[in-house]
């Protein structure tokens, strides 16, 4: 299959595997919800009785002095004592194998194809680390909310894109499903439609 070009003369030839894939709704969701699971810190943590401080003394005796009895001032119906099922650190990442991360990225590719959305350019470069350049680049090419895929790294591109919170720079080796799907257009260099290419083959 073919891919437009939409700054050049011709098209790029592309594999049918790899942007030409049918979309399979189930395993994109479930590499997506792992990525995002993946990310998160899982750090929350509270104490129990036996990790509060405080004295392990018997507050008052248990016998005789009319109040309700009591062994430890660390009791968690007490203020300040411990909590009787605490939370602890645990971690959110969910195992997806090589094969299905890479059929989920192949099946997002091939559905912006399908939708329009994936603009293939023969590069992708501003003259200087300046936002004005790129946001004047963008509105001729009638994008805002935009993924840029570059085959390489592009300091001055990186540098403009910064302020731009619609707007995010990667080189192929920093594409993931999420990023894919978050963003209405997705731009790529012929460079990164090619590694990309190989890194998925």
């Amino acid at each position: 299959m073919e891919l437009v070009m939409k700054d050049a003369p011709g098209a790029l030839t592309v594999s049918e595997t790899t942007f030409g894939r049918d979309f399979n709704e189930a395993l994109v969701h479930q590499v997506v919800v792992a990525y995002a699971a993946a990310a998160r810190q899982g750090t929350r943590a509270q104490k129990t009785r036996a990790e509060v401080t405080g004295s392990g003394k018997k507050p008052w005796r248990q016998k005789g002095t009319g109040r309700a009895r009591s062994g430890s001032v660390k009791s968690p119906i007490w203020r300040s004592g411990g909590v009787t099922f605490a939370a602890r650190p645990q971690d959110h990442s969910q195992k997806v194998n090589k094969k299905m991360y890479r059929g989920a990225l192949k099946c997002i590719l091939s559905e912006l194809v399908r939708q329009d959305r994936l603009i293939v350019v023969e590069k992708f470069t501003v003259e200087a680390p300046k936002t004005k350049l790129l946001v004047q680049k963008l509105k001729e090419m009638a994008l805002d909310d935009v993924l840029i895929i570059t085959g390489e790294v592009e300091p001055n591109l990186y540098l403009a894109a910064g302020n731009l919170h619609k707007v995010d720079v990667r080189d192929v080796a920093g594409i993931d499903p999420f990023s894919l799907i978050a963003f209405d257009k997705v731009v790529m260099t012929a460079d990164a439609v090619k590694q990309v290419e190989e890194m998925l083959a």
